[in-house]
């Protein structure tokens, strides 16, 4: 699969991680996500640099799919400007790109 992508998305809290994961993989947008827990984010703030503790997504999926997938979360997403940030699959096992390309769908 010559297109697969990795997606980063930001979350404030667990539970909303979960929950967009679920409307993501339900919309066959990504084909698969991890949640990673517990992350200590430092950001420019109005005057200052704050920490914020967060989740992390990582999302599977296909490069065509990338702008729908990013309309979609700014839909569902509590944050006015969510991160949403592409990197390129380079490699990989062709058994488990191939699956990403056969769960995600076409729009």
């Amino acid at each position: 699969m010559e297109n697969g992508i990795a997606v980063y998305i930001s979350c404030p809290s667990k539970d909303e991680a979960e929950e967009l994961s679920k409307i993501i993989l339900d919309a066959r947008l990504a084909a698969s996500v991890n949640v990673v827990n517990g992350v200590q984010s430092f950001l420019h703030g109005q005057n200052s640099v704050d920490q914020v503790e967060q989740s992390l997504m990582i999302l599977k999926t296909q490069k065509r799919l990338l702008n729908s997938l990013t309309e979609f979360v700014q839909m569902y997403h509590s944050s006015e400007m969510p991160e949403v940030i592409a990197l390129p699959i380079i490699g990989g096992s062709d058994d488990y790109l191939d699956w990403i390309n056969a769960q995600t769908r076409d729009h």
